[in-house]
Order: C-alpha cells, then structure tokens, then sequence
C-alpha cells in the first residue's frame, strides 16, 4: 500500500459495561491485551500503517508499560482522549498530515479481517470515504412515544469500524462543533455535505463491550 495510510486507534475508554478495574482494550485475551490484536489485524493488512493511539489520559503510562512488557514494537504516536470520542478523534487527526487516507477503529474490534480493511482503504481512493457495514439478520422495529412500527431491515445496515475519509475532508468536518448526534466518525462527515460509501463488514468484527462479548472473541481468536 502507500505511505500515506495513517490508522486511528480510539482507546480512550475505561470500560464502564464490562464491570472490571481495567478499560477492556487493556484486558488479556489468549495472553495478549485486546488492543494488540486489534493493531496485528492492520498490520496484516498494510505493514507500513502509521498509528495514532487516543488514550485516556491515565492510563498512558500504562500502555508506555505494556508495549515495553510484550516488546510490541510498531510505527506509533499517542495522544490524550477526551471527554466523548468526538474530542479523542480530533485531538488524533491533529497528527494526521493532508493528502492521506485515514481509518478511524475501535480499539475493541480484534476480530476485523485484514480484507475488511483493505476494502476500506481502497474504496476511500475512489470515493473519498469508506465505512464497513452488514445486513441486519433480525426484525427491527421503529419505536416513538405514541407508536411503533415494521421497518425494512433490507434498507438498514449494521455499521462497524474502520471508518475510511479522505485525510484533507474528514480534518475539516472535525473543524464542526461537537453534537450528540455524532455516534461515528461518519456521521460526523455526513454532517459536513459529504457522501458515506458503504462496503461489505466482516460478521466476526464484533466490538467488545460487555462480558459475553469476552467470551466470544476469546472462541474466534483461537
């Protein structure tokens, strides 16, 4: 792949639903924290990935701890999250140089395909954003106050992460005040007129956030 790939690792939780004393990226799968995982999975992908790592500010002496612990050595900068993963993704794209392609993940997806990324990445040459997304198995239902109803699930799509932009366009869309609309990075695009191209998700690319999750990564990582 080119030089110009940089990779946003947001990891500025601490992990509140998993009910343990260790933000969940931190936590030991198969004698690995969940973040290294998540990192190897790029680095099969493209080995020449330059890496931003968001982190909550108390816990960056940790990782400095950890990557000297496991000797896991990769081209990285860290940077202090913030208060919602809106401020952590700006304060990362800070690092990020223009005219570069940009993947956006969380840090808690281990289980995303290497071909996931690449899909991503090319695509984003072409379209200018890339977001990974998968067909919704189960009925939804559209619920308000005052009543609820059938929707389509053949016209809604279970988004996940890496989210893909154009380095130059998603620097300028995070320019925008924070809203608590903003649940993605893509939505934060979209808020700026841009368009959101989809590409086909992997179904194993799960995020982990509670303890079942834990127990079904720990199974497909084996």
């Amino acid at each position: 792949m080119d030089s110009n790939h940089y990779v946003i690792i947001v990891a500025g939780g601490i992990g509140k639903r998993m009910n343990s004393p260790l933000p969940k990226q931190f936590i030991k799968i198969h004698d690995k924290p969940i973040i290294f995982h998540t990192i190897e999975r790029f680095l099969e992908a493209d080995n020449s990935i330059e890496f931003i790592i968001s982190l909550h500010p108390d816990y960056i002496e940790y990782w400095e701890e950890l990557i000297q612990k496991y000797n896991f050595n990769f081209n990285h900068k860290v940077v202090k999250g913030g208060s919602e993963r809106f401020f952590s993704v700006k304060n990362a794209l800070d690092l990020v140089p223009n005219n570069s392609i940009v993947g956006i993940h969380d840090s808690v997806r281990p289980l995303v395909s290497p071909s996931t990324i690449n899909r991503c990445y090319q695509a984003t040459k072409t379209y200018y954003s890339a977001i990974p997304v998968l067909d919704s198995v189960n009925s939804l239902r559209y619920i308000t106050e005052h009543r609820n109803e059938i929707l389509d699930r053949n016209l809604v799509k279970q988004v996940q992460t890496p989210q893909y932009f154009n380095g130059n366009l998603i620097k300028e869309s995070y320019c925008k005040e924070y809203s608590r609309k903003f649940t993605d990075d893509a939505s934060v695009f979209e808020a700026s007129g841009h368009d959101i191209h989809p590409v086909k998700g992997n179904s194993e690319n799960i995020k982990i956030t509670s303890p079942i999750d834990l127990i079904v990564a720990k199974e497909l990582l084996k």
